[in-house]
């Protein structure tokens, strides 16, 4: 079975299609995932691997060795386009995510002030205060939405109960300009149904969303590496750029491809 592919709370830096040199901070186990999605293409594999036993680190851990890296780094004169917020499962689940991202907010000021912060996320903690409070002050709050039609959610993410498409929808509009949405489009099959999230019907419900949410930007992309469900494919890039001018014509928002 496909597993965890962070072993450490800093990893990195790595070169992101989408934001370019990528200090990454996994707030998640070393050797486990928690998540509350469990996408069909996480390449972090399915959450029934379990969390592990190296639990999520504390807060005064994860400073120490943010600090540890950037001064190395600087001191070397490594460059550094980004600090990611990412790893094996939903960075918003961790406890004390807020004081988190106010540490790396400083620890940046300090060794690279012109890095951008940003925090991937899909979106299912936003009803928290503390944890939009928090998104709210990195430079790219990206937020999931793979699809606008609840069943394809579904059966792509595998949601944890309670989540209600339409109020995450909602949630993600509230920040208005201050938000990033990211969408992962694949197509393939799962316990011997078919997967595809870039029909007429799904591009159109996206579309919709978007103009609702009006975000900064959108990202599209597919996959890059194995997945945890074999029988996804990718989604050839012509394609995905069509779908992107499709995009920007019907609703005036940038679109990003990676692909």
């Amino acid at each position: 079975m496909q597993t965890v592919l962070f072993h450490s709370t800093i990893f990195g830096p790595v070169h992101s299609r989408r934001l370019g040199t990528s200090l990454g901070i996994n707030l998640m186990p070393n050797d486990g995932k928690i998540c509350s999605f469990d996408c069909l293409y996480c390449e972090a594999g399915y959450n029934a691997q379990g969390p592990g036993s190296t639990g999520l680190p504390p807060r005064a851990q994860v400073a120490r060795l943010l600090e540890t890296k950037l001064a190395a780094m600087k001191d070397a004169g490594e460059p550094l386009d980004v600090i990611t917020f990412s790893g094996n499962g939903e960075p918003t689940l961790h406890p004390d995510f807020g004081g988190v991202i106010d540490d790396t907010i400083a620890l940046r000021d300090k060794y690279f002030p012109d890095v951008k912060i940003s925090v991937l996320s899909n979106a299912t903690r936003l009803g928290r205060p503390a944890v939009a409070e928090a998104l709210a002050k990195v430079d790219n709050n990206i937020l999931k939405l793979d699809s606008a039609i609840d069943a394809t959610v579904r059966q792509i993410d595998r949601p944890a109960a309670g989540y209600d498409l339409n109020r995450v929808i909602e949630q993600i509009a509230g920040f208005g300009k201050g938000a990033i949405v990211q969408t992962m489009l694949c197509r393939g099959e799962h316990d011997g149904k078919p997967v595809d999230n870039t029909t007429e019907a799904e591009v159109s419900a996206l579309i919709d969303a978007y103009r609702r949410i009006n975000p900064s930007e959108v990202m599209i992309y597919t996959l890059d590496r194995p997945t945890p469900e074999v029988n996804l494919r990718r989604v050839p890039r012509p394609e995905l750029d069509a779908i992107a001018a499709r995009i920007t014509a019907e609703t005036g928002l940038k679109v990003q491809v990676s692909g």
